[in-house]
């Protein structure tokens, strides 16, 4: 294991013996869903595991989802408030645990935080330049989902599209509908990109949960020493 910069001070990457499997890809394609499935699996198997995602640390988590609901962030501060909610994760939660010898599994990871950030026109060597305290995942899976697909998710998941996640704050379109489409748009390109760069495994998202979760067991076993067959 190895960190992407100078990583955390006093941290000995060669102590920590656990497993980081991260699971990228927007709201409505399935990874919330896969997340689950995959602990119920390694479980089953006898790993314990830990979950970690966005928005989930103890020092920023409410301050940062009550600021979300005023629609009024600046891109910077949007910034800082995540990278700060995934620092205190980062030191309290999943080194921890990986030193434990667990399994961490993440719901989001920095990718989508880099990815959002640099739609937002961010520059991209600052922003990867507030990750350079992250820990590098054993595996990345990003679940790609055309857009289309993501808008009928979230209707008939929520009845309605996101704030955040249609890039409304971007002014990409009026309607919230096309804003939506063009921001995913933007956000998969980005993933597309650094799919290439940090070697993402890219999982069809478009099929049945099943044959995804199934998918994902056949690249996680090895990762766990098993030649497990489903």
């Amino acid at each position: 294991m190895k960190f992407f910069g100078e990583g955390l001070p006093g941290v000995n990457v060669d102590k920590l013996t656990g497993k980081l499997i991260a699971i990228e890809g927007a709201d409505g394609s399935g990874r919330s869903t896969q997340i689950r499935l995959l602990t119920d699996w390694l479980e089953g198997h006898g790993y314990a595991t830990v979950n970690v995602g966005l928005k989930r640390s103890n020092l920023v988590s409410e301050e940062l989802e009550a600021a979300m609901q005023g629609n009024v962030l600046s891109p910077i501060t949007f910034s800082l408030f995540y990278a700060t909610d995934f620092a205190d994760q980062l030191e309290n939660i999943i080194v921890p645990a990986l030193r434990a010898g667990l399994l961490v599994l993440a719901d989001r990871y920095i990718y989508t935080l880099i990815a959002r950030d640099i739609v937002r026109g961010g520059n991209p060597e600052w922003v990867e330049s507030l990750y350079s305290i992250a820990l590098v995942p054993d595996v990345v899976f990003y679940l790609d989902v055309a857009p289309r697909f993501l808008v009928e998710r979230n209707m008939q998941k929520s009845a309605q599209l996101d704030y955040w996640e249609s890039g409304m704050d971007i002014r990409l379109s009026r309607d919230i509908f096309d804003s939506f489409i063009r921001y995913q748009r933007l956000m998969r390109n980005e993933f597309r990109r650094m799919s290439e760069k940090y070697n993402f495994q890219v999982i069809n998202g478009n099929r049945p949960p099943r044959s995804i979760a199934l998918d994902l067991q056949k690249h996680v076993a090895p990762l766990l020493g098993e030649n497990r067959r489903s």
